[in-house]
């Protein structure tokens, strides 16, 4: 309770309704005495499907071989969970926590296109620089450009519009407090594309689950995306309309010379300043 109480001060703002969602974690929840002890871990609506700490270097995204992106991260505590508000729903999330080195802070990742998989290069970066840090496949298995998963399946798409996101925080505040014994003194989220909308919901949505939000390029309005989408097809389908790679270095070479110097120095970049 006294780490509760020093999460709730001044240095550590939240409203009562989040306030009240932690207290119903955390108070049942007593500290882990290992990685592997987190599999036994209770919260509600959700089954912990395993924890286990992974050496140093050693993490290969399932299904994936051995990548480079992962060499340098350092050994973790690798938590996986499926969460059910609703009996439609399947939302996986991975909690990925520093075994030594915790920074004491938290990280949200997000999601691009229609999501559909847990995004294992943001969750590798940061847990490199010290986070604990949760990613989810906010409710459904597929490609980024599927989006089949939603046909007839209203509660999947409040998941992926809001709820998943959600609920892989809380569950990961939980978890987090479980293995260290301490909530995360500050959240963040940072993402672009859908993770950019993500973001927006978050903010608005649940303003109290992060302490800084980040909404890169959000990907918010569905109307106009989706119809420009249907233009590119309409637009490059007769070949008289589609550019040829062949001719792309002279669109560059015209762009750089109307406007290379525009921001301030001709030196091969066109910048904003």
């Amino acid at each position: 309770m006294a780490i509760l109480n020093r999460y709730l001060t001044v240095g550590h703002r939240i409203g009562p309704v989040a306030a009240a969602i932690l207290l119903a974690f955390t108070a049942g929840t007593a500290r882990a005495s290992s990685c592997e002890g987190l599999r036994d871990l209770k919260l509600k609506d959700t089954t912990i499907a395993s924890a286990q700490p992974v050496a140093a270097g050693k993490f290969v995204p399932p299904g994936q071989q051995e990548s480079p992106a992962f060499r340098n991260v350092p050994a973790f505590c690798r938590v996986t969970a499926e969460i059910k508000p609703s009996a439609d729903s399947d939302i996986k999330i991975e909690v990925w926590m520093p075994l030594t080195g915790w920074n004491g802070r938290y990280q949200g990742q997000g999601n691009g296109g229609f999501a559909g998989s847990i995004t294992y290069l943001g969750l590798a970066g940061g847990v490199s620089r010290g986070f604990a840090s949760a990613s989810t496949d906010t409710g459904h298995t597929g490609f980024p450009t599927d989006a089949t998963w939603s046909l007839g399946h209203q509660e999947k798409i409040i998941d992926f519009g809001y709820r998943a996101i959600h609920e892989m925080t809380l569950k990961a505040k939980a978890i987090i407090h479980a293995f260290y014994g301490d909530l995360p003194r500050k959240s963040y989220f940072a993402s672009c594309s859908n993770g950019g909308r993500e973001a927006l919901m978050e903010a608005q949505r649940f303003p109290e689950d992060y302490d800084g939000i980040v909404a890169g390029a959000p990907a918010n309005d569905w109307t106009h995306l989706l119809v420009a989408g249907v233009w590119d097809l309409q637009a490059m389908h007769d070949s008289a309309s589609y550019i040829p790679a062949s001719r792309i270095p002279a669109i560059s070479a015209a762009v750089l010379a109307a406007c290379d110097a525009q921001d301030g120095v001709s030196d091969g970049i066109v910048n904003d300043p």
